[in-house]
């Protein structure tokens, strides 16, 4: 019977070591806290809410169901901050993303890579007027750039798509099927694109570039594209999806044919042809509601694929 009572002791574990542990999951919420508070202010500033969401969709969006070892499967695991990964193509840009948040990673050195990559995406929304985003915390950080994952598993916008496919719409179902994904998610996902642009230097798939001499109407200095109102674009050009292209709503889904100053490419179009996407994409028009209810279940999904969490539960903020 003693014996067991010390077995048992040895497999539970202690108070002080429970303690140990709570003080520490507290320590890492406060850290993550701060880092939110310095991500508002940074966005607040200088409106960059659409790079940091490409960030994290682009370190989350390379996992692969299929395998199971991590970090081999890919996913929201910080890999994206490594030069070898920002330099694949679809990361074009990227660089700037990471660096804005160096700052903030200096600031509060415990938070993982992939918690704030992932923070500053779901913050990022939320300041914009989207929904607030049910995230938990606690991602474990790849630990060097062997283990980024390969080139070519991210969405493309043109053909020839890199996995062979012959239209966009079964190209999108061959990178998010991977991933786990259905199409109501494929489509409520690529709502995201409600705020954010594309420029020739970056992605090369619009004639406009940084700067106001090849600007939209939308994203000239002058125009006032943010959900509150304020004045204030960031960096001017590019060429954007929607009007207030800083604004987290529903008008991705409200297409205007005008090809002239709004961004649609392939991938796009797809999503209302397809005869199973355009049933959602309707949905998603016609009920801003229903698209925020969606959205924050998906995303939420997205930023924790192929992660690995410490605690297993993760950490809460709200």
């Amino acid at each position: 019977m003693e014996r067991l009572k010390k077995i048992a002791q040895h497999l539970s574990p202690s108070a002080e070591g429970l303690s140990k542990t709570e003080t520490k999951a507290s320590k890492y919420r406060e850290a993550l806290l701060g880092a939110r508070e310095e991500i508002i202010k940074m966005v607040e500033e200088i409106n960059c809410n659409p790079i940091l969401v490409r960030l994290a969709w682009h370190d989350a969006g390379t996992y692969d169901r299929n395998v199971k070892a991590w970090p081999k499967c890919g996913g929201a695991n910080g890999s994206i901050r490594f030069d070898l990964e920002l330099g694949h193509g679809a990361n074009a840009g990227l660089v700037k993303a990471v660096n804005y948040l160096k700052r903030i990673k200096s600031k509060y050195p415990i938070v993982s890579w992939a918690d704030l990559i992932q923070l500053a995406s779901a913050t990022s929304i939320e300041h914009a007027g989207g929904p607030k985003i049910p995230m938990i915390y606690g991602r474990v950080d790849v630990e060097t750039k062997e283990q980024c994952p390969k080139e070519g598993n991210l969405p493309g916008a043109y053909p020839p798509f890199g996995d062979g496919a012959t239209d966009a719409a079964r190209h999108l179902r061959n990178v998010f099927y991977r991933m786990g994904f259905n199409d109501r998610e494929i489509v409520v996902l690529s709502g995201a694109h409600t705020i954010g642009r594309a420029f020739k230097e970056r992605s090369g798939v619009v004639p406009n570039g940084y700067g106001e001499d090849t600007a939209t109407k939308f994203t000239c200095p002058f125009f006032k594209a943010r959900s509150d109102g304020k004045e204030g674009i960031g960096m001017p050009g590019g060429k954007s999806w929607t009007a207030n292209w800083l604004s987290f709503d529903n008008s991705y889904f409200k297409r205007k044919n005008d090809t002239k100053d709004l961004l649609w490419m392939p991938s796009d179009s797809a999503l209302h042809e397809d005869p199973s996407f355009k049933v959602f994409f309707a949905m998603y028009g016609h009920d801003q509601e229903l698209f925020f209810f969606d959205y924050k279940k998906a995303h939420k999904k997205l930023s924790e694929i192929g992660s690995k969490f410490i605690p297993d539960g993760g950490i809460r903020l709200d």
